[in-house]
Order: structure tokens, then C-alpha cells, then sequence
């Protein structure tokens, strides 16, 4: 295979793989999913609110999902190892499957977005933005609604440290398409960076204190 071929292919690969976990696990709060490949190992780290039913009884589970990453995807040697998440609320993933499931069970979409955003920023959160778009009434067109706060960036290298999630809700009226970008607690753009404070060396800092000593009168002859 060459270079170039391969370039192209192992991304197309670990979105297959990507989407093939998203269906089995769906039901599970599955937050993300992180995929490293090496020569000599596939590890595949899976972040998730409720570990126990991902591993399931005697690791039945993560066994069906490496034999299946075997056989149809010609992955050798998968490790799947699992992650609990701290917080679910810093989650886009998570956060989007509760709007989904608020909306199906007929909650208004205004006062969900309004909940869930303010479960962002209580969980610490720097900025948060929640869209919504799809027919939310009965015979009504399709709308979209958006609720946003705090620091969002749109576009840039700054744009790669918010954590963004699209999660489909089907509900009596039709789909609707939930986005959620949040960005996580401690993030430091590169454009807002803060000078560090100046530390004094040690070599100072130890130092005894200096007193002035009087100087001596001088005699006049």
C-alpha cells in the first residue's frame, strides 16, 4: 500500500469504526470515543457515563465489540478500555442526548435549551451554545432556535478547543437536528493568554535582608 493510499484510507477506517461504536453503544451515554493506532496495537478508549453496561456481565460485552472490530474491520489486536466521565454536564454528546430525550417526551424546546444551559455553565463552563432546528409543533414549519453565553469561538485555532456534539431527535412532529459546542473549564486560547507572573529566583529570595549602617561623622582638621 502506499503512502498515499494509506493517507487516505485510515481516516475513512477510524470513521467507520467511529460510527459502528456510536450504533452498538447508543443507549449507553456514550461521550466520546478516542482511537490510537499502532503498528503493534489498536487501543480504543471509550468515555462513558455508566461503565457497567458497556463492559456488561464477564466482559461479554467488550468482547463481542473486539471480535466484531476483528473480523469485519480487519483491526488486529483491538483493546477497548473504558472511561467513566467525571461530569456529564461538560459533555456535548451527553448533553444533546437529554435534549433528545426532552423533546421526544414532549417538552417545549425553548425551556429545555434554557435548562441544560445553565447545567453547562453551573458545571464550570467558559462558554456553551445549544441549536435546535426542525418542525417542533404540529403542522407548523421548520424553525430554529439557539441559546448561547460565555466565550464561543467560531472560527480559527481557537475553534479547535470547543468540544462539539450532533445528536437527532425523532420525535411526533419529525427530526430534529440538536448541536451542542461547549468549551470545558480551564481551556486557554491562544489569543487571550495571560502573562505569567514574574518568579523571583531563589538565589534572592534567600538572601538575608540588607540594613543601612550610619555613616561615620567626618572631623574636620
Amino acid at each position: 500500500m502506499t503512502y498515499e493510499k494509506k493517507f487516505i484510507e485510515e481516516p475513512i477506517l477510524q470513521y467507520q469504526i467511529m460510527k459502528f461504536l456510536e450504533k452498538e453503544l447508543d443507549r449507553t451515554d456514550l461521550a466520546n470515543i478516542d482511537i490510537q493506532r499502532t503498528p503493534v496495537v489498536t487501543r480504543i478508549t471509550l468515555e462513558v457515563m455508566n461503565p457497567g453496561k458497556i463492559i456488561g456481565k464477564k466482559g461479554g460485552v467488550i468482547n463481542r465489540l473486539t471480535e466484531t472490530l476483528q473480523h469485519e474491520f480487519n483491526i488486529k489486536n483491538p483493546q477497548i478500555s473504558v472511561v467513566e466521565v467525571r461530569n456529564p454536564s461538560l459533555e456535548p454528546r451527553i448533553v444533546g442526548r437529554r435534549a433528545a430525550k426532552m423533546l421526544e417526551m414532549g417538552k417545549k424546546a425553548r425551556a429545555v435549551l434554557h435548562f441544560l444551559l445553565r447545567d453547562i455553565i453551573a458545571a464550570g463552563a467558559i462558554g456553551a451554545e445549544i441549536i435546535v432546528s426542525g418542525a417542533m409543533t404540529k403542522g407548523a414549519r421548520s424553525k430554529r432556535l439557539s441559546v448561547i453565553t460565555g466565550n464561543i469561538p467560531k472560527a480559527g485555532e481557537p475553534a479547535r478547543l470547543v468540544r462539539e456534539a450532533h445528536v437527532i431527535s425523532v420525535t411526533k412532529y419529525g427530526a430534529i437536528g440538536i448541536f451542542v459546542r461547549i468549551v470545558p473549564p480551564g481551556t486557554v486560547f491562544p489569543d487571550k493568554k495571560t502573562p505569567a507572573p514574574i518568579e523571583i529566583p531563589k538565589v534572592i529570595r534567600a538572601a538575608a535582608p540588607v540594613t543601612a549602617t550610619p555613616e561615620k561623622p567626618k572631623t574636620v582638621a
